[in-house]
């Protein structure tokens, strides 16, 4: 029974208390390495070895690989998706990569998705996998500086330039098999013996494995119990047997029936057009262009350049949201924040991970630590940050305790964009898209004049507050009242000179925010201006930012107005819907127009995220979230 928290919803600027509910989703518990009398290593939660005695790599070999009949069954594949019931330690995956490596005819992309209820810690697994040695031991080593932070859901690792992608599903598996979305090739069943883990070779299981499956998928287990192979057919597989490996007599191959499973429709290589050149649209085409589609970037802002949205805006927070019951906000916000890093990890110029210090209402507080001790976050995701500690961070001391969030990350928008826009496949074009008009592959985006600025067979519309009446003029049959409904808000950065306090090397956050100093200048944030749809810096702005800073870091307004910069601040418009979650998802059935807006104040924070499901979604790779928070953003 997982535990029972309060709802507390983000607003735009703050945090409010809701009703009493359970959590969909629980608390992870990482696994415990420990080594069997023969060295082999073992999870003691369910008392039971990692593999055979005769070696994990061996085994990974001649069960999995050999039963699924690889690498010949990708050969000249675009690319191929396994999906493994349990990662334990990573051998499966390494000589997967290892025959993906050398095979001669390997698909261009290769996709693992993989289930663990207790994933190692990171210094668990290295012990683990310490006995490998040469091109193995690498492997092992960059799966190992790769691993995620230990957090229930999905995790996105990358590997051999993005052309090996690893989805890890942290948590139960009899909860996360509904919620993943791909397209499987093959299956490895590796999960602890059926009499210690049963959800693991659950006929509900199998079930969903069809489901994700696509025609003619197999699967290659070392089990050969009765009952296993008995609820894999009535699930929908043809299963076999055949002799078997490290002392067993005999292990399971299986291939699904014909007429059952999915195809799955690859448009790798086909254009896109994407409306909208802020970091909306510069998030959906980077992701797009990395799969090697050609992709036009329209918008008059970038008459100005690729940064033109954000020009004269040097430096914004991207810190994740928070909530005690770890709501649909938090868990977008977490992936997104994971996977922008995992995407600019090459860009050190673009981002500075600093870490964000978030105030907490000192009547809340008490609430907030029994969250956090109910989900037991890593460190290395969030902890808590007592009075005393908190200079460290600040850089001046607070009064009372805060949260610490060491993925907090102050970014450079104008750079990010300059960036992201460079990409070889990317083109842009500084015009203004008024009408989307069908043809017979595809789209053309025409302006005011009826000219065509562009036209491909897939379009994102990026286009915050311009979205809906693009729609709306695409698809009259359909009603968008989520997106008709969207509201505008205007908003206002102030600068002030280094030195107007003592500066912390890490975001403040909280009603507002201050981020470190950058080229001599921090920005604090933000006024919120409803319903406006143009804003300009003001000096009444400014003011509003120093009351919201000054409370913040508990000094007097006039000590930070006296150090302020020479330009008031940046202002710009954001654009949100009613429950604060981005819109992201196609609107049509044959996915040829797909919506990514109403980011408000967490564009950073959303981008990367909905550049990854987009691209996901077109190419049939394994889904970076749960197909619950997929239905949480989809526009319709």
């Amino acid at each position: 029974m997982g535990p029972c928290v309060f709802i507390v919803r983000e607003t735009h600027y703050g945090i409010f208390q809701g009703e009493s509910v359970k959590p969909r989703h629980e608390p992870l518990q990482p696994g415990r390495l420990q080594f069997d009398a023969h060295g082999i290593p073992a999870n003691e939660h369910y008392g039971d070895v990692y593999h055979a005695r005769a070696g994990a790599l061996a085994q990974a070999r001649y069960v999995f690989l050999q039963g699924n009949d690889l690498p010949q069954r990708w050969c000249g594949q675009d690319g191929f998706t396994v999906c493994e019931t349990g990662f334990g330690l990573g051998n499966n995956f390494l000589a997967l990569w290892e025959a993906w490596r050398h095979a001669p005819a390997r698909p261009r992309r290769l996709h693992v998705l993989s289930f663990e209820a207790h994933p190692l810690t990171r210094q668990d697994l290295a012990r683990a996998l310490a006995g490998h040695t040469g091109e193995m031991r690498q492997m092992a080593e960059a799966l190992v500086a790769a691993w995620p932070p230990l957090l229930p859901g999905l995790h996105r690792l990358e590997f051999e330039q993005g052309r090996l992608t690893l989805t890890l599903a942290f948590g139960k598996v009899e909860h996360l098999a509904r919620q993943v979305e791909a397209r499987v090739d093959a299956f490895f069943l590796d999960g602890f013996s059926p009499a210690r883990n049963p959800a693991m070779w659950s006929r509900e299981l199998f079930g969903q494995m069809v489901r994700i499956a696509v025609p003619g998928a197999t699967a290659a287990t070392w089990c050969s119990a009765g009952q296993v192979r008995r609820d894999l057919a009535a699930a929908g597989f043809l299963v076999t047997r055949v002799p078997g490996f490290g002392g067993k007599r005999q292990v399971s191959r299986a291939v699904l029936r014909p007429g059952l499973g999915r195809p799955a429709f690859r448009s790798s290589g086909k254009p896109v057009m994407v409306v909208g050149g802020g970091l909306a649209g510069a998030g959906a085409a980077h992701s797009l262009a990395l799969r090697g589609h050609p992709v036009t970037v329209i918008d008059p802002v970038l008459e100005k350049g690729s940064a033109g949205s954000h020009e004269g805006h040097p430096c914004a927070a991207m810190t994740p949201a928070l909530s005690r019951d770890d709501n649909a906000m938090s868990r977008l916000s977490r992936a997104g924040i994971l996977l922008a890093h995992l995407r600019w990890q090459e860009m050190p110029q673009v981002a500075q991970q600093c870490g964000s210090l978030m105030r907490i209402d000192s009547t809340e507080m008490h609430l907030w630590r029994e969250s956090l001790a109910q989900w037991q976050y890593p460190d290395e995701w969030m902890s808590w940050c007592e009075a005393e500690d908190t200079a460290t961070h600040a850089g001046v001391p607070l009064s009372s305790a805060a949260i610490w969030l060491p993925r907090g990350t102050l970014v450079r928008p104008p750079r990010l964009l300059d960036a992201l826009l460079a990409h070889e496949r990317i083109e842009l074009c500084a015009g203004k898209v008024m009408d989307l008009r069908r043809i017979d592959n595809g789209w053309q985006a025409l302006n005011e004049e009826g000219a065509v600025l562009a036209e491909a067979s897939t379009v994102i519309l990026a286009a915050a507050a311009e979205t809906p009446s693009l729609l709306q003029g695409a698809f009259p049959q359909y009603v968008f009242p989520k997106l008709t409904n969207m509201q505008l808000m205007g908003g206002q950065v102030g600068f002030f000179r280094a030195g107007a306090v003592p500066a912390g090397r890490s975001i403040v956050a909280g009603a507002g925010y201050w981020l470190p100093a950058d080229g001599g200048l921090h920005v604090g944030g933000s006024t919120y201006e409803f319903d406006q749809p143009t804003i300009v810096p003001t000096e009444a702005g400014l003011r509003a930012v120093a009351n919201k800073v000054a409370g913040l870091l508990e000094v007097r307004p006039e000590r930070l107005l006296a150090g302020r910069a020479d330009s008031s601040g940046w202002a710009g418009c954001r654009a949100a819907v009613s429950d604060h979650l981005p819109a992201i998802g196609p609107v049509d059935e044959q996915k040829t127009l797909w919506v990514a807006c109403a980011y408000g104040s967490r564009g950073l924070s959303w981008m990367t995220l909905a550049g990854e499901i987009m691209a996901c979604g077109l190419n049939n790779e394994p889904q970076v979230v749960e197909r619950e928070l997929l239905k949480a953003v989809r526009p319709r």
